[in-house]
């Protein structure tokens, strides 16, 4: 079984998927959100590096080029995967190609979601970091010890030997020097200014949730594994909860990954800017299949693959 997995933020650059931009089908879907939107979506990538790189841009921008490169992939092959997932942001990614999610109302949404979670917390009070080589357990408890008081947790459990925190900035250093003296091998300070997935978060998603009640949201046609608790929601109301539960609580990355295995996935394919998850994956899934569309080369190769006639 096939799994698409559509990545989050972080994977933008400028310029992103560039060789698909004169697809017919590529145009239309840029210019669908640049009306939903009304800024221009593609110039933005082309032209605007700063602005691609604030958090409230930069969501509906690969939400965009994520979705444009679905519908080419449709368009060329007519092969829909068997399950979706996506990586924080990419899971309204998934929800759009679900069609749990309406394009325009995702866009929307996930613009309002930047704004809320830059507003949530004054840049320089938060930081977020990625320990490497320690588990997660460990990881956890360093988290713990360096708190003070202050707010720092794992946010995002990415792979094995990786974890990134999130928190306040002192709490988020210590944490760093606390893991290392437990025995990472690295503790690598992020260059985001938005502390994502932790309880920082709070009063983002309690705002998003009161929007979220005027969103239409439809049971998925195609099983999404969601961030919070590596399950599957049929049922709008759980999805909602899902989508608001995400934005303070961590992502379990790697345990989307081992649902997908165990629903029956064996082939992993990253649609949208970047190769973040297919590296992830690869180090998750022992005997998966992993490999990225961002490119021409990448596309013709899935394209032309055996298991798209499966």
């Amino acid at each position: 079984m096939i799994a698409f997995v559509f990545p989050g933020q972080g994977s933008q650059k400028l310029q992103m998927l560039q060789e698909f931009y004169a697809e017919n089908s590529v145009k239309e879907t840029f210019t669908e959100a640049s009306d939903a939107l009304g800024w221009d979506v593609l110039q933005l990538i082309c032209q605007d590096e700063v602005r691609l790189n604030q958090t409230e841009f930069t969501q509906p921008a690969i939400l965009a080029a994520s979705v444009a490169l679905y519908r080419l992939w449709i368009q060329e092959t007519g092969f829909i995967p068997h399950y979706l997932a996506g990586h924080s942001l990419g899971e309204y990614t998934a929800l759009v190609v679900a069609e749990t999610l309406r394009f325009s109302d995702a866009l929307k949404l996930v613009h309002l979601r930047g704004q809320l979670m830059q507003k949530a917390v004054p840049a320089g009070q938060g930081a977020m970091a990625a320990i490497l080589g320690l588990d997660d357990q460990g990881v956890i408890e360093a988290c713990r010890e360096a708190a003070q008081g202050e707010i720092v947790a794992a946010a995002n459990f990415n792979a094995p030997g990786q974890v990134v925190i999130a928190g306040e900035v002192l709490a988020v250093a210590r944490a760093m020097e606390t893991a290392k003296s437990m025995g990472a091998k690295r503790a690598l300070a992020l260059p985001v200014s938005v502390p994502s997935h932790c309880l920082l978060m709070q009063e983002a998603a309690e705002n998003l949730a009161q929007y979220l009640e005027s969103i239409p949201v439809s049971a998925p046609k195609i099983p999404v594994v969601h961030n919070v608790d590596a399950g599957l929601h049929a049922e709008p109301t759980d999805i909602k909860k899902a989508l608001v539960q995400q934005l303070d609580q961590p992502v379990l990355w790697v345990k989307c990954v081992q649902t997908l295995e165990a629903l029956g996935v064996n082939t992993f394919v990253e649609c949208g800017p970047g190769k973040v998850l297919t590296g992830l994956n690869k180090r998750i899934s022992a005997e998966g299949v992993c490999f990225s569309l961002e490119d021409r080369a990448g596309f013709l190769e899935g394209r032309n693959a055996t298991w798209i006639k499966k």
